[in-house]
């Protein structure tokens, strides 16, 4: 999964549900160093120097382990052989998924009426792995406490120690359109409009914005990258991947001492040069993040010419005010973008991307960057060349390996169609207040 830092916890007894798994962590703010996480390493190749936290919970009027006991209780307990069957047995058909967790499944579980059935997401972790229980445990408290359109709701949990090793699940909403980073980097996925992406973008922004500053404790999230954006039934973005988040520093501090930890091209180079976590942390990330929408490109492609495999490097041979400015636009969105809006989000990418992490804005007011972004879409108005991938639907679905159920091109298809769909609404908003606009001013 190209991440830093890795340790895992095996536990083994008599088959029972673990106690652990119905209570928080003693302490939200403890030392990362022994906790699960990733292979380690910095831009450099060299591990990141460990350092210690504030442990200073007692400070806080409200900490996220009793926020967490106050709303556990919206979570549901699942037995094993329950999910087991949901998944007809953890079947490779139903896996939509696979990391250094484990995998992830299709499956669909029984309301508490028993009347009707729920699609789910069924993450399930492996013996041997990297991301161990310490970060289950964590993605079970912080979405146990956090409610949010944009966050992925965490339906329940299963947690079962026995003679054969742990099991450790989690059962969240399911997320029929995958992520934005499948769509953004996998040609066998069709291409997202650009009003689409506008959405997708100002979406994760509230998102950050609510667990930054919409929480009686703020969360770090310290994993954003498009793999973790999920996408719903109406591409709305959800996050997701809770495992790395760390609750905030504590009053009268600036920042939390941690081992470095996060995604590879995405954790911003001051938290990786002195492991100071902070939310700005995250603001960094997303600015990478606001790149890969508008060029199509992965922050680090090593297939690519030597000069061109860092992303960010690249982009500055192409400022944002320049008339080669256009020449990093994804080529899949075949010139059918507001020049104006692409301009606007990368500007906000550059200030997200600054060096000194004071200068980075806060995730409230990139939200209000990016709805400026789109108002200047809606002023320029343009048409997306959706409906001409349309009769490629079919023969992409051929080729898509992840969609081995039976109905599987009229899913794509539907797909597709709904893109079209969005970006037309979108388009007759933009073009009905350009006539406006040509009205009002006679000349």
């Amino acid at each position: 999964m190209g991440c830093f830092g890795c340790f895992e916890r095996k536990r083994s007894g008599r088959s029972k549900p673990s106690s652990s798994a119905l209570s928080p962590l003693s302490t939200s703010r403890s030392d990362d160093s022994g906790a699960p996480g990733r292979h380690a390493g910095t831009s450099s190749g060299s591990a990141a120097t460990t350092t210690t936290t504030t442990t200073t919970t007692l400070s806080s009027p409200r900490s996220l382990p009793s926020l967490y006991e106050e709303r556990a209780h919206n979570l549901r307990a699942f037995e094993f052989k329950e999910l087991r069957s949901a998944t007809d047995g953890f079947s490779r058909q139903l896996k939509i998924g696979e990391g250094g967790f484990g995998c992830v499944y299709r499956g669909s579980i029984k309301a508490h009426n028993g009347n009707t059935n729920t699609a789910v997401a069924v993450k399930k972790l492996n013996h041997n792995s990297l991301q161990g229980h310490k970060q289950w445990l964590a993605e079970v408290q912080f979405l146990g406490v956090v409610e949010h359109p944009n966050l992925v709701k965490l339906i329940g949990y299963c947690a079962v120690d026995g003679e054969r090793g742990c099991q450790r699940l989690l059962v969240y909403e399911f997320m029929p359109n995958k992520s934005l980073d499948d769509h953004l980097f996998n040609k066998v996925y069709p291409s997202l409009p650009w009003n689409v992406r506008l959405q997708i973008a100002l979406g994760a922004a509230e998102g950050l914005t609510y667990l930054h500053e919409g929480v009686e404790v703020q969360v770090i999230y310290r994993d954003f990258k498009a793999s973790n954006v999920l996408l719903d039934e109406e591409f709305k973005p959800k996050l997701s991947d809770f495992g790395l988040a760390r609750e905030g520093p504590s009053p009268g501090n600036t920042h939390v001492s941690t081992a470095v930890m996060g995604t590879y091209g995405y954790a911003a180079p001051d938290y990786i040069e002195t492991g100071h976590l902070t939310a700005k942390s995250d603001v960094w990330s997303f600015g990478v993040v606001l790149y890969e929408i508008l060029t199509g490109r992965k922050s680090t492609e090593r297939n690519r010419p030597r000069n061109e495999q860092k992303l960010l490097d690249w982009v500055k041979r192409y400022p944002v005010e320049s008339r080669r400015f256009g020449q990093i636009m994804d080529p899949r969105l075949e010139n059918q973008y507001s020049m104006r809006a692409a301009r606007e989000i990368a500007k906000l990418a550059n200030i997200c991307l600054s060096k000194n992490a004071r200068d980075r804005p806060k995730m409230s007011e990139a939200v209000e960057s990016i709805k400026q972004a789109m108002q200047f879409q809606e002023m320029d108005g343009c048409t997306d060349a959706v409906e001409g991938n349309l009769a490629k639907a079919t023969e992409v679905d051929r080729e898509t390996k992840d969609e081995q159920e039976a109905g599987s091109t009229e899913s794509l298809r539907r797909r597709m169609l709904h893109l079209a769909k969005l970006n037309e609404s979108a388009n007759v908003v933009g073009r009905r207040k350009f006539m406006l606009m040509n009205v009002a001013d006679p000349l």
